[in-house]
């Protein structure tokens, strides 16, 4: 049995109409997975990059990349993994609370520093930025007070620093 991994694409396309339409048809296609994905501009107004985390084994990531770089609307394809990479993703989150289980709520989003960003009588609307599993692990943190819905961004990520000496 080969290994699952997960791979980061960071894809460099034009920002024109079609590109998004594009890349998805050649994931479906190939029938390759999207775990997560995140489009928005560059700096430049006439690039975007579209964040593509995926999951497969070895041959399947190397293919992902080899037609991502076929694709006439895209510039340019840098690859990571997670570990070389800063993720972050963002949630938010609106919760039913009463008396029993405010303080439970509030701790929870101390403990893993996320905020309230808006609040009713009985609704609080969090907010938490931060590496894919850590929004995963507050999601499990909060199944047990009544999630009234949530609403996550794909995966943005960058490579880490490094300084070329």
């Amino acid at each position: 049995m080969t290994e699952k991994k997960k791979k980061i694409y960071s894809v460099l396309v034009e920002n024109k109409s079609g590109v998004l339409s594009k890349v998805s048809g050649l994931f479906a296609r190939r029938s390759f997975n999207i775990d997560s994905l995140a489009v928005g501009e560059t700096d430049d107004p006439t690039v975007s990059v579209m964040t593509i985390v995926s999951s497969g084994d070895h041959r399947t990531l190397e293919q992902i990349e080899k037609q991502l770089n076929k694709k006439l609307d895209v510039i340019k394809v840098k690859t990571f993994t997670e570990p070389n990479s800063v993720s972050k993703e963002l949630l938010l989150m609106k919760v039913r609370y009463n008396k029993s289980n405010r303080r439970e709520i509030l701790d929870t989003c101390d403990m893993m520093k996320a905020e309230i960003v808006d609040m009713s009588k009985s609704n609080m609307m969090i907010q938490l930025c931060a590496a894919p599993d850590k929004v995963e692990l507050f999601i499990k943190l909060m199944a047990s007070v009544s999630i009234v819905e949530m609403a996550r961004t794909g995966t943005l990520a960058l490579p880490k620093c490094v300084d070329q000496d």
